[in-house]
């Protein structure tokens, strides 16, 4: 179980890499095939937008296929894009590619979520998912800063043959490590459906959305705001990113073993503690040792909900669960995306590049909002009903 979980890991550890690694080469790509940096963005947004999409769709496709082997096929396609960005001979080819490696994104961590979950007992499946998990964040620490440095110095072209690499290590310690877990008897297509009827899986996902978007809102605009409201050098955002990223890693992991004792409390918390956090970085944003202690501060709370959060999505959609699973997974980047919006429009607004963090903390808020209405919607719950629930996974799987 370590091994297959350590190897599910490595898969994320790709991914992570490939999401974020373009973001400190686009000046890089930009030049190689003679594009504007805005021209350039589209290889992050296109990626982002390639999840959103492929979460649903690789999933749907993928329902007739056991879960082990549909895992191996994403790899396969993780690998094939990346490949493709590496050897692009054209801008367009390039973004085909990042496309191609993004529709593998979301069903990974989905159907990974689920794989890992069923792998350990119920007590330890929030444990399970933080360690899948800790290989996307142990990316930012380590995959995204080496692959901007290799990018920088070796080229760019060697950075995503690199991350092919680490695919293609994924794919073979799936195949090695990973048990057979078959397609559940008797779930179809209208059973992953039927979990969206369930109020409380929408609204885990709405927390998704809101949570890590309130994260990501002010992550999104981190270089401009560190390097002219806190006085550090364009150099120092690299380690500055890797303090978050090691954030990341201790949040998940702490999110992970808390999440299957006290799952709602710690979403709640979570949630309170990061809204108000990033509140009070529209000033602490202007010192440079607060700003950093407060970016650790966000990367832990923020990663504190996704092992909660992806568990709460697994257990509310527990008898059908691998579409719900990997669509929340496209509700983490759809929160990314909703939040650099927003972030862009109030710093176009002329409110400074601290302002995004009050969106930040309006999203972390209205998710807390919506933690509270779920956890008051469930007990009232009757007990009946939950028992009858819980008869029929069983029964289901």
């Amino acid at each position: 179980m370590p091994l297959a979980l350590l190897a599910l890991a490595v898969g994320a550890f790709g991914i992570g890499t490939t999401e974020f690694v373009i973001m400190g080469l686009l000046p890089e790509v930009a030049d190689a095939y003679g594009v504007p940096i805005p021209t350039a963005g589209f290889l992050v947004s296109g990626y982002a937008l390639g999840v959103v999409v492929g979460a649903p769709l690789m999933t749907v496709l993928g329902t007739r296929i056991p879960r082990k082997r549909m895992l191996m096929l994403l790899m396969g396609l993780f690998v094939a894009g990346n490949t493709l960005s590496a050897l692009a001979p054209t801008f367009g080819v390039m973004l085909t590619g990042r496309v191609v490696a993004s529709l593998a994104h979301g069903a990974f961590f989905g159907i990974g979520s689920v794989v890992a979950a069923n792998m350990v007992a119920p007590s330890r499946k929030a444990g399970a998912i933080a360690m899948m998990f800790t290989g996307l964040t142990v990316a930012n620490v380590v995959g995204v800063p080496l692959g901007t440095f290799i990018g920088q110095h070796a080229g760019w072209r060697v950075t995503f043959l690199a991350v092919a690499g680490l695919g293609v290590l994924g794919l073979a310690g799936i195949a090695r490590f990973v048990p057979e877990q078959p397609r559940a008897e008797g779930v179809r297509l209208r059973h992953e459906l039927a979990a969206f009827r369930n109020v409380q899986v929408l609204l885990a996902m709405a927390m998704t959305v809101l949570g890590f978007g309130g994260v990501f809102a002010a992550i999104t605009y981190i270089t401009p705001m560190m390097t002219r409201a806190a006085g550090f050098a364009d150099t120092s955002v690299t380690w500055l990113l890797a303090l978050f990223g090691l954030g990341m890693v201790g949040g998940n992991l702490i999110g992970g073993r808390l999440a299957d004792r006290r799952l709602m409390p710690l979403l709640q918390v979570s949630l309170g503690a990061l809204s108000v956090v990033l509140a009070l970085f529209t000033l602490t944003a202007h010192n440079k040792v607060t700003a950093a202690v407060t970016l650790v501060l966000i990367g832990a709370l923020g990663f504190a909900t996704v092992p909660p959060l992806q568990k709460r999505v697994l257990d509310q959609a527990s008898a059908a669960p691998t579409l719900a699973s990997a669509v929340n997974i496209g509700a983490f980047n759809l929160g990314n995306a909703l939040a650099a919006w927003l972030g862009g429009l109030v710093i176009a607004a002329g409110h400074g590049y601290t302002a995004p963090n009050w969106v930040g903390a309006a999203l972390a808020a209205s998710a807390l909002v919506l933690a509270v209405v779920s956890a008051a919607l469930e007990r009232r719950t009757p007990a009946a009903d939950r028992s009858q629930r819980e008869t029929v996974t069983s029964s289901v799987r």
